[in-house]
């Protein structure tokens, strides 16, 4: 990590539901907080607690120096939605292949 930047993961005691265009496309009890230096709390959630069937794979790739390089998902109307790090770096492994959104209802 830089100087000065950190990333924390841990169990969220929360649960969270994902909607989009009134339709669901996540629910889970079992989602990771991920706190980092200088960006919004984000919420990685299970592959198993997301509607996989409603997604799209994106060609759209972005690298992170702190987490390694994201994979997208898209929704009709909803370009680049979703996101994970396939092949994480070292400090955060637990984020791997679980999907997070950029926009969630936090229960």
């Amino acid at each position: 990590m830089a100087e000065g930047h950190t990333i924390t993961i841990e169990q969220s005691a929360r649960s969270l539901r994902v909607v989009h265009g009134g339709q669901v496309l996540a629910e889970s009890d079992r989602p990771l907080v991920l706190r980092e230096t200088g960006c919004p709390v984000r919420y990685y959630i299970p592959p198993e607690d997301v509607r996989l069937d409603l997604l799209t794979p994106s060609d759209t790739h972005t690298y992170c120096p702190f987490k390694g390089t994201a994979s997208y998902w898209s929704l009709p109307g909803a370009a680049d939605l979703v996101w994970a790090y396939p092949d994480p770096k070292p400090d955060v492994a637990e984020i791997k292949d679980h999907l997070c959104f950029y926009e969630v209802d936090v229960s």
